[in-house]
């Protein structure tokens, strides 16, 4: 293949990425803030800048749209999960997945609230992927936790409540982050406080799993 031909495809492959990309972001905004039966397609395909046949030619229905949007969150949201790794001593690692777990609620608020409304609601439209790809996930960390608790290296907590502890704790900060700022007068965007809730989470979920 010619060398501007192959330039032709990448460009093409990346503006309808760009695209893609632009929909999804239109989207999350939308259905994490009217839900989704009350957003429109036609309010999204505005707020990504296509028309609305366009966006229908990515995403066939909004069903479609709000899976694929569900999808993207799943990943962003399993993505420090994935980072956690048997070669770090255990409390490093377990402190740098609260660490990585909080700046995902700083970075992707909207994305964790949506996920939060359709945990809500019972999952009807993401529970193949709970039951999948998250719960391999969750057994396959679970195993590495279980491992260091077995060698003496934490104490003996059940590793699905200390997962889920993390994941209370973390997401709180994007899920209720009206409520955190109304108390506390700030939000994770102030790196003073970000830093102080990191400090905070790490300590006190360590010090309930350090050997004594």
């Amino acid at each position: 293949m010619a060398q501007g031909t192959v330039k032709r495809a990448g460009k093409r492959t990346q503006a309808v990425n760009e695209k893609r990309q632009a929909i999804l972001t239109a989207a999350l905004e939308i259905f994490s803030r009217v839900g989704f039966h009350g957003a429109r397609l036609e309010q999204v395909a505005d707020g990504a800048g296509v028309s609305k046949t366009n966006l229908l030619y990515y995403y066939p229905s909004k069903e479609a749209l709000y899976i694929a949007v569900l999808r993207q969150i799943l990943d962003i949201w399993l993505a420090p999960l994935k980072a956690f790794r048997a070669d770090f001593t255990p409390l490093v690692a377990i402190k740098e997945y609260i660490r990585l777990k909080l700046e995902v609620s700083r970075d992707y608020p909207q994305a964790s609230k949506l996920f939060c409304q359709e945990m809500l609601q019972g999952a009807p439209l993401l529970k193949a992927e709970l039951t999948g790809d998250l719960k391999t996930l969750v057994e396959e960390k679970s195993a590495i936790i279980a491992g260091w608790i077995a060698n003496g290296k934490l104490a003996a907590v059940d590793p699905h409540h200390l997962i889920f502890m993390i994941w209370a704790s973390t997401q709180h900060y994007a899920d209720f982050a009206i409520q955190v700022e109304a108390v506390t007068g700030a939000t994770l965007q102030d790196e003073a406080f970000f830093q102080r809730t990191v400090d905070n989470v790490q300590r006190m979920i360590i010090e309930g799993i350090r050997v004594r």
